[in-house]
């Protein structure tokens, strides 16, 4: 597309086969190698090098700048927005290497969780100021789920650009939603993440109260895996809690950045969130007492910390 500073020229049409992906993390990582083994051959680039290795083993080609990731079809996954735009206006970033190739309307998939009225108003200015498409496609499913391919992804953006990306996102992703225009699939998400982090405290306040009553945890996961207290977060999440492992996974951090968007996204509809709004004052406890990095099944330790202050008080 021509006509706006800085536009991405028109050349050819994209192909659902030439994708790119940026971030190579819990996530991304299982998702290159799932593209990479269905014949896709991504070009992944990640911000911290030696990451690429599994990928490349399964067929993925290593990049040694954004700019030489950007395909017809893009893929960041990244925590949040800003770091997805650093990667598309940087000076070797992906503006740069869809001009460089002649890659004209390609699509940019924004698989982060983020707020719903930023990335309205990104895609609006990317597609207008530069011709790029933007796809807000949040996902759910952890890691495990990107690895079996069989992750849920929330979307929203043009109709032209959704059915360019809906064969990729076959290859990893089982129920696949579009909501609408742009934003709504990241509102989607922060749906998603109402109840995730709201299962998950949950969770965490039984486990504790089961814990000092000495009560058997193992059995108790059990019983609650076979009733109406079943959950995915359950379990994924269960030998976290049994193994007081709290070191890798979604992190603290990550979970109250969703919830400040839920609360954002709420603000905007006229409604209060009461149980939103608990949970995430518990998270950023979590965060502010050093603790923001461990998986969110970590805030177990955060309540029990306020506990035992209460208790000390008392």
């Amino acid at each position: 597309m021509t006509g706006a500073a800085g536009a991405v020229s028109a050349s050819r049409a994209p192909s659902s086969t030439e994708v790119g992906l940026c971030g190579l993390g819990p996530m991304g990582l299982p998702i290159a190698i799932r593209l990479a083994e269905a014949g896709a051959a991504p070009r992944v680039w990640n911000r911290t090098p030696g990451k690429a290795a599994e990928a490349v083993a399964a067929g993925a080609v290593e990049v040694e700048r954004p700019a030489g990731a950007a395909r017809p079809v893009t893929l960041t996954v990244l925590p949040d927005l800003p770091q997805v735009e650093e990667l598309v206006f940087r000076a070797d970033g992906l503006l740069a290497g869809w001009e460089e190739q002649g890659i004209g309307s390609p699509v940019l998939v924004v698989h982060g969780t983020i707020s719903p009225v930023a990335v309205a108003d990104f895609a609006e200015r990317m597609l207008a100021e530069h011709g790029v498409r933007v796809v807000d496609a949040p996902m759910s499913g952890g890691t495990i789920g990107a690895a079996r391919g069989t992750l849920s992804l929330m979307v929203g953006g043009e109709e032209s650009a959704i059915a360019e990306v809906l064969p990729v996102f076959e290859h990893y992703g089982r129920t696949v939603r579009v909501f609408g225009a742009s934003g709504t699939g990241a509102l989607a998400k922060l749906c998603n993440q109402v109840i995730v982090a709201s299962t998950v405290t949950a969770i965490s306040e039984a486990l504790l109260l089961a814990r000092r009553a000495g009560l058997d945890q193992q059995a108790l996961i059990e019983i609650l895996s076979g009733g109406l207290a079943s959950s995915e977060v359950l379990s994924q999440k269960s030998v976290k809690w049994l193994t007081d492992d709290y070191a890798e996974g979604g992190s603290g951090k990550n979970q109250l950045k969703d919830l400040r968007f839920v609360a954002e996204a709420a603000r905007a509809q006229g409604l209060e969130l009461p149980v939103a709004h608990v949970v995430e004052e518990l998270f950023a406890d979590m965060v502010e007492s050093g603790s923001g990095d461990l998986d969110h099944t970590g805030i177990i330790q955060t309540i029990a910390r306020r506990s035992d202050a209460g208790e000390a008080r008392s």
